[in-house]
């Protein structure tokens, strides 16, 4: 059953609450998948949601300056997906968004004004190649070493 907190209207359905209470912020899947080949591709020591850097990126490299973010396509709003809103509640959901948007802006910003790359890969990349998108550290890890 659905417990109040406050931060969201109570879903309409039994498995929509169970849907909705079933979503992390760490340590997902296409997260998990994407350190995996991080390290198949010889690039591990990263340091996971550093405190020290803003924002807390998922996955950064505070050597080389390198901040990695793996945002979820319902959640951050994917360009690529264009996923429609929620049909109930549908007011408090796209203002959710519409935050969860501006915050994400605002790590990428905070980051960048210290000097950080910053590299936001979105679940349905990882899912498509997920090789491809740790090429594409792989990269930039070679440049910055």
């Amino acid at each position: 059953m659905y417990i109040r907190d406050g931060r969201a209207p109570i879903p309409e359905s039994e498995a929509t609450s169970r849907v909705m209470s079933a979503n992390t912020g760490k340590n997902t899947k296409p997260e998990i998948a994407f350190r995996k080949t991080l390290r198949d591709v010889g690039i591990s020591g990263y340091r996971l949601h550093w405190k020290k850097a803003p924002g807390s990126p998922d996955i950064a490299y505070p050597g080389r300056k390198i901040a990695i973010f793996v945002h979820g396509c319902y959640w951050h709003r994917c360009p690529y997906c264009d996923l429609p809103l929620p049909k109930s509640h549908t007011d408090f959901w796209a203002e959710k968004f519409r935050k969860n948007k501006e915050r994400d802006a605002k790590k990428k910003a905070a980051l960048e004004t210290e000097g950080w790359d910053v590299l936001v890969f979105w679940e349905c990349q990882i899912k498509r190649d997920v090789i491809d998108c740790a090429e594409k550290v792989k990269e930039l890890y070679d440049r910055k070493s």
